[in-house]
């Protein structure tokens, strides 16, 4: 054991290997708008269940507080994960798959990234339904953007999720 950890080691020294970081830098050519609508369905919906939290009474048992208090950090928190994942899949397809010709025949799309990224830093802050339902409008905007610039032809449909919101997909 100890002399292939010796022969690894000696090999590294002579041939240091990188770090690597994804997504995605191979490229994959792997690239679906669906995971930012996604999360953008699910910062509606967190905001749905935060409004829908009943504050305990003064008088309230140590039980009720907690589970209230419980209830409202975990939906925030998921909140704001799912914004900051909403952010992050919009930037790699800005970052990796547009190309100057896309944004030649789209040049709305910089300021529909710009827009993306602020509101879903807004929706991270505040508890703002208005907000989180114009993350997603311009998420759907983004992913009719990206399925034209594929030549697929896109269909706006009532999601099945709870929120009861539009989402774009590649018509097949």
């Amino acid at each position: 054991m100890s002399v292939l950890k010796s022969f690894f080691d000696l090999a590294n020294k002579i041939l240091p290997s990188k770090v690597a970081y994804a997504h995605c830098d191979i490229p994959c050519g792997i690239y679906d708008p669906h995971l930012a609508q996604l999360s953008a369905h699910t910062v509606i919906r967190m905001d749905m269940l935060i409004s829908q939290l009943k504050v305990p009474p003064d008088n309230a048992k140590p039980e009720e507080l907690n589970d209230y208090h419980h209830k409202l950090v975990r939906y925030t928190e998921t909140k704001e994960k799912h914004a900051e994942l909403c952010k992050q899949e919009v930037r790699i397809i800005w970052g990796d798959y547009f190309k100057p010709e896309h944004l030649q025949k789209f040049p709305e799309l910089h300021d529909l990234v710009w827009k993306i990224m602020k509101l879903g830093s807004k929706v991270k802050q505040e508890i703002n339904m208005p907000a989180s339902e114009e993350l997603l409008d311009n998420v759907n905007k983004f992913a009719e953007i990206f399925w034209k610039t594929k030549g697929v032809e896109t269909v706006k449909v009532k999601a099945f999720y709870s929120t009861e919101h539009d989402i774009v997909l590649p018509k097949v």
